[in-house]
This record gives C-alpha cells, sequence and structure tokens, in this order.
C-alpha cells in the first residue's frame, strides 16, 4: 500500500451488498468487523463463532479431521453468512478455498492488513493450528502465500498496524457509506485525507486513548481459538 492507510480499487458489488472482512491472522477481523456492523446498524457473523458452536474449537477440528475438512466447514460458514448479509468476518485461510471466494462474488469485500512487528504481540500466546510451531516466521510464511488471493478479492484495504480501532471502524464505515450513497471513486490515500474536515482529523483525547477493549486483536478475538 505504499505507506498509506487506506486504499481502495474498482469492480464493486452493489451498494446493499453485504460487507466481508478479510485479511490475515491477528489483523483485528472480528474486532474491527463487529464495531462496523454496529455503527451500521446491521447483522454482524463473525464465522469462526459460527463454526465453533456448531462444530467444536478449532484448534481441535484442525487436529482431530485437518485442515481440508475444516475448510470445507468454513466455506459453507460463509457461505450462509453472506447469504444472510450485514458485515461478516472470515478466519484468515478461508479465501483459499474455492467455494469461500466464489461466496464472496456480489459482496463487498475490505482487506485489513497489519505488518510483522504489529501483530506479534497480538498472536503471542493463542492456540492458533498453523502456528503452533512456527511463530512469527510461520505467520509471514502463510501472509505472504495468501496476499495475492487477498488482493485480487478486496474492493477496499486498511492497515491496522498502527492505527486504534476506533479510527479503522471509522474509515471503514466511512467507506461503506460511500459505497451506499453512490458516491465512492476508484482512489488511494490515508484515512485522515478521506475524513477532510480538521474537526475530524485531530482526535480527542478519548480517542487517542485506547482502552484495552479498542485494541485491535484483543484476546476477544481469540476466544474460539483463532482461525489461521
Amino acid at each position: 500500500m505504499s505507506g498509506a492507510d487506506a486504499s481502495t480499487t474498482g469492480g464493486l458489488a452493489g451498494t446493499g451488498a453485504p460487507v466481508v472482512v478479510i485479511g490475515p491472522m491477528g489483523a483485528g477481523k472480528s474486532s474491527v468487523g463487529k464495531r462496523v456492523a454496529k455503527a451500521l446498524g446491521v447483522p454482524f457473523t463473525d464465522t469462526d463463532r459460527v463454526i465453533a458452536r456448531e462444530h467444536g474449537p478449532i484448534p481441535g477440528i484442525f487436529a482431530d479431521r485437518g485442515e481440508p475438512a475444516f475448510r470445507a466447514l468454513e466455506a459453507e460458514a460463509v457461505r450462509a453468512a453472506v447469504a444472510t448479509g450485514g458485515v461478516v468476518s472470515v478466519g484468515g485461510g478461508a479465501v483459499t478455498h474455492p467455494d469461500t471466494r466464489a461466496a464472496l462474488r456480489g459482496a463487498r469485500v475490505v482487506l485489513l492488513t497489519v505488518s510483522p512487528e504489529a501483530v506479534a504481540a497480538r498472536i503471542a500466546g493463542t492456540d492458533r493450528p498453523l502456528l503452533a510451531q512456527g511463530g512469527i516466521d510461520a505467520w509471514q510464511t502463510i501472509a505472504d502465500e495468501r496476499a495475492a488471493t487477498y488482493a485480487e478479492l478486496a474492493h477496499a484495504t486498511f492497515d491496522t498496524s498502527r492505527r486504534p480501532m476506533s479510527h479503522v471502524v471509522r474509515d471503514v464505515v466511512a467507506w461503506v457509506t460511500e459505497q451506499q450513497t453512490g458516491s465512492g471513486e476508484e482512489r488511494t490515500g490515508s484515512g485522515e485525507e478521506r475524513t477532510g474536515s480538521a474537526e475530524e482529523r485531530t482526535d480527542s483525547a478519548e480517542e487517542r486513548t485506547d482502552s484495552a477493549e479498542e485494541h485491535i486483536g484483543s484476546d476477544q478475538e481469540h476466544t474460539t481459538g483463532g482461525t489461521p
């Protein structure tokens, strides 16, 4: 993204289409997606939580049935969530399955990115199956392998590396709202550039001092075992 906080591309789906949040492990998909849905007043579905609720903890599925079986369950969960509408967050590897990619056709796809330096603390101590042995090195390898697919699917990209969650959420909501009003255009720029007014660029003390709940990649995102 060449240093920019956000970028958008053409080829958008219809303005009433669901919003699907994709991205590497630890980018903050669940945390951001939930708050974007709340701001927009639409339903939110975390497919990791759906899978865990219906089939048990994700690490156990990987251990007992293997990754291919898990990806098939995930693809079905994504298809159902997209059909429901609203905002949907999917696991980091969901895009590797062709059925999941097919389910995203017609959706507005938001990609969240994060640097290795920023994600290291977020994934430390988690039980994500594909990171069990390799840690941050495994994260980098997996992120690199999936980068081209993320980029191909994404209509808009937002970096979460060093930004408060409230700022990322604000920018995603602004982008979605632009698509709904038909004013969105292909462009690249920082979230600050998009907000425009001095009032929006000058953050309050409350926004600058984020609580533990506000930090992207909080423990809340990993309660289901986390999809790698």
